[in-house]
């Protein structure tokens, strides 16, 4: 119901102070006494030098409405006008103790009831508690905080609630929460019966310009107001500096200041990033088993001998303009192949599927013990509706449950409709994305074949290059480099058309609009990344018939081959160019624009005026999170999981630049929150959200994409065939198992009189006259009574990829189920503290509230008892 009275010219609802008599860091109003628990600041339409009357007028009386029901809501205002800018006007905005008290009953927040001496902080790397002590702040510097039992907060019982001091029992996070609550469900216009309310969509229509709670001081010193916690110093001395990049987050002062959303997000992170390092020493481990095993891989040895791969004429790979070629041109690529393409390879990719299960459990049992240690167990939040879902509720039906009535914002069937037009524009862009996709491989099909004609095509052992820059090898780096730019291209419109699609969608609540823009950002981003890898893992060099049949794209293009090693070496370099040029580009965009934008601000507001300039204004020339702030840094969190996950077969050095990355990651996202932006609001949250059910999601598809890594795109099971089956009789010459003579017996022969005349390669050769030539693939050889169709080899080796695939796939989920039986999301310990918790907070509550039930009881019986006596007491005499 409105308070304020439409009237056809207003007043305003307070004066505006011209002066700031205060200090710079000030937390309080004018009078000292009362703390600003919020700002809203506007522009001062009268004193705009260009204004359009009947507009200015309109958002005036919006915002004197507006600010007369907040009034009426209890919240007391105090207007200011800006020290730099007399146009701007800031709001102040505090909660009396009676208002607090109302709307955290509402809200259900816990509050202390009494101190807890039960808690014992556990981790789970509990037995490296001595070590991990060195790594932790400094408890003289952030002490912990004092832990309570809770409840949630009833006025009736406040007397059984921990209060010692009535200023302090609220802290500045939860009073912000409290305030924000009521901005957001305050109402300034009524139209056609329809209400409209809510801070969100007043600075969204720019009645006000901000809307944010305060920073408690700068973050380069400590205030001087004796009052002041100085937590954001604090934060920024002992989190964000880079000079604590080896410390341990203070997650509690972080949940403290922030709020358990930002507080979980971390907690997160940091987690991660431990169990990154276990996975990096293990693929390093296996990187470098690799790099010292190389000399000894026989099947590259053969391909750099002169006598082996330099003799071995290869058929050209494309049409015409593409030369014969000779195998040891190929040579430094298989010498890297034998890095990546190792034993060590299968080890890594098992321990990986096992790593992840590993981790999203122990995360599950971590996440916890935070909901209990953060008093989110219970978590009880009644979502209110989207302003712009309540703005669209027009339609009037029945509601099943309560049998009254309810507006709604469209019908069953519009909203069928809505839901079809969304699935369907999805679609869509997906579709777009994989357009760009094949626009990538129509390159790398057209320039390979400048590059086939431009490079050099033999090794004469006096240029360098020559070793290095193979057709393919310059076909592969700058497919990727571009493939890179038109990611980061897409991914900037399709953000802005996932946000379209699910404002047109119309999601009721907050959580379900993040989790539908989460679903659809993430289908976007994995399509976008991934599709490029998927395609190079899976795709390239499968199917290209042979050279007297090559298979062409669409009818014009000849499909690409994979080097004679295979596609693996190609793959290793797309995850490198990808997942380092996303790190660079995000701290780009993390660091250098919202410090530059500042510092820009900063310049003109010092060059304008050299007075002190208070908290609040201080704070308004800050950068505005947004949002989706937080949505964007899980996103790019969760890409980068893929990757690890994913592709890691072919790069155990992922999950090393992945550690490195996160390391950075933690301290610059700290450093952006703490200095860079203004304060967000608090927020509770459980657990991080939707992207838990997309890691476990990833975590199961990385198991099969693996196994069929090492199974199609590494040569490894080619090689064990020819190890344990043909390289001895009854298919082999050799007395014993060998790889002498893998490269030889697996390049099938093509004879040069069957070359169509399409097919045909270039004339010109370098390489004299000869009759055959080699390409990779298991054919039988011209004259055969088979020739050119699959040989027995081939078969053994499906059935040898398709088996390992089988068991891979198998033996890894079997350890997976185990491990996740095997460890509950819950650990007895917690569970315990939980149990114990809500047996010592009922008992607090109700005995209490039982013993003065029988006070009263037994009060109300002896005055019973008074009464029937002095009535009986005449009667008798």
């Amino acid at each position: 119901m409105f308070c304020y009275k439409w009237r056809r010219r207003t007043t305003t609802t307070m004066g505006i102070s011209e002066e700031f008599n205060g200090k710079s860091d000030s937390l309080f109003f004018n009078d000292g006494q009362r703390r600003i628990d919020f700002v809203l600041v506007y522009e001062d339409e009268s004193r705009k030098e260009t204004s359009k009357k009947g507009t200015n007028e309109k958002q005036r009386r919006k915002r004197q409405a507006y600010e007369s029901n907040l009034i009426c809501h209890g919240l007391q205002l105090e207007a200011t006008r800006s020290v730099l800018d007399d146009k701007l006007v800031f709001v102040k905005v505090h909660a009396p103790w009676e208002v607090l008290c109302t709307y955290a009953e509402i809200m259900h927040i816990k509050l202390p009831l009494k101190p807890n001496d039960l808690k014992n902080r556990s981790s789970a790397f509990g037995t490296l508690n001595w070590f991990t002590k060195v790594l932790s702040v400094d408890e003289s510097i952030i002490k912990p905080e004092q832990e309570f039992f809770t409840a949630p907060f009833e006025k009736n019982r406040m007397n059984d609630f921990y209060i010692v001091d009535r200023d302090a029992f609220f802290n500045p996070a939860t009073r912000s929460r409290i305030v924000y609550f009521i901005l957001s469900r305050v109402k300034y216009q009524l139209i056609n019966n329809v209400s409209k309310f809510g801070i969100n969509r007043l600075v969204n229509s720019g009645i006000y310009k901000a809307a944010f709670p305060l920073h408690d001081c700068k973050f380069r010193r400590q205030s001087e107001d004796p009052s002041c916690p100085n937590e954001r110093y604090l934060l920024y001395r002992e989190w964000a500096h880079p000079r604590s990049i080896y410390k341990k987050q203070p997650l509690d002062l972080i949940r403290k200041y922030y709020g358990e959303k930002i507080g979980i997000y971390f907690a997160w992170l940091g987690y991660y990033t431990q169990m990154l390092l276990l996975a990096a020493v293990v693929g390093v481990a296996c990187f470098l088993y690799g790099y010292l095993n190389q000399d000894n891989c026989t099947w590259s040895k053969e391909v750099c001998h002169p006598d082996i791969g330099g003799k071995i004429i290869m058929c050209p790979q494309c049409d015409r303009l593409c030369p014969f070629w000779k195998l040891n041109i190929t040579c430094e690529s298989s010498k890297k192949l034998c890095i990546f393409d190792s034993f060590g390879t299968l080890v890594f990719a098992v321990f990986m599927g096992v790593w992840v299960t590993l981790f999203l459990e122990f995360w599950k049992r971590r996440q916890a013990e935070l909901e209990y240690e953060w008093d989110t167990v219970e978590l009880q939040q009644e979502e209110q509706a989207r302003p712009e879902y309540e703005a669209r509720c027009t339609h009037v039906v029945i509601n099943e449950i309560t049998q009254e009535e309810e507006r709604i914002p469209f019908t069953a069937w519009g909203k069928c409709i809505r839901i079809t037009l969304c699935a369907s524009a999805v679609f869509f862009w997906i579709l777009l994305i994989i357009a760009s996709v094949i626009g990538i491989i129509v390159y790398r099909l057209s320039v390979f074949i400048v590059f086939s004609a431009k490079l050099p095509k033999n090794i004469n052992g006096t240029d360098p290059i020559q070793k290095y820059l193979t057709p393919q090898t310059a076909t592969s780096i700058t497919a990727s480099i571009i493939s890179f730019i038109i990611i980061m291209i897409l991914n900037t419109i399709y953000e802005k058309v996932a946000i379209m699609i699910t404002n047109f969608e119309l999601p009721r609540t907050q959580t379900d609009y993040e989790n539908s823009l989460t679903m659809k950002m993430f289908l976007f981003q994995f399509v976008n990344y991934y599709s490029s890898c998927f395609y190079i893992a899976f795709f390239k060099g499968k199917f290209v018939g042979y050279p007297g049949d090559p298979v062409y794209w669409l009818g014009k293009y000849r499909n690409e081959e994979c080097d004679p090693g295979g596609c693996l070496l190609e793959l290793t370099t797309q995850l490198t160019i990808i997942m380092g040029g996303k790190a660079i580009w995000n701290n780009i965009q993390e660091v250098l624009l919202p410090w530059i934008m500042n510092l820009i601000g900063r310049f003109h507001r010092v060059s304008r005026s050299e007075k002190i300039t208070p908290r609040w204004e201080q704070d308004y020339h800050l950068q505005p999170m947004g949002k989706l702030g937080l949505f964007y840094e899980y996103l790019e969190m969760i890409i980068q999981f893929g990757f690890v996950t994913l592709f890691v077969a072919s790069f155990p050095l992922a999950p090393l630049l992945a550690l490195v990355n996160n390391i950075l990651e933690i301290r610059v996202d700290a450093w952006k929150l703490t200095t860079q932006f203004r304060r967000l609001v608090p927020e509770k949250a459980q657990d991080i959200g939707a992207w838990q059910p997309i890691m476990q999601g990833i975590a199961i598809l990385a198991v099969v994409t693996n196994a069929m890594i090492i199974a199609f795109t590494s040569d490894m099971i080619p090689r064990l065939v020819y190890y344990w089956s043909f390289s001895v009789p009854p298919y082999g010459d050799h007395t014993s198992y060998t790889m002498e003579g893998y490269i030889n017996n697996t390049l099938s022969i093509f004879k040069v009189a069957d070359f169509k005349n399409k097919s045909k390669g270039n004339p010109y050769s370098e390489l004299g006259n000869h009759t055959t030539c080699r390409y990779r693939d298991f054919r039988y050889p011209p004259g055969h009574p088979q020739e050119y169709k699959h040989n027995i080899y081939y078969w053994h080796v499906i059935a040898a990829k398709l088996a390992f695939i089988i068991v891979m796939e198998h033996i890894i989920y079997s350890v997976k189920f185990f491990i996740s039986y095997a460890i509950p999301d819950v650990s007895k310990r917690t569970k315990s503290k939980i149990q114990r918790e809500k047996y010592l907070t009922q008992k607090l509550l109700h005995e209490n509230h039982l013993k003065d039930m029988t006070k009263n009881m037994g009060v109300i019986a002896e005055r019973m008892i008074e009464a029937v006596d002095n009535n009986l007491r005449p009667k008798l005499e």
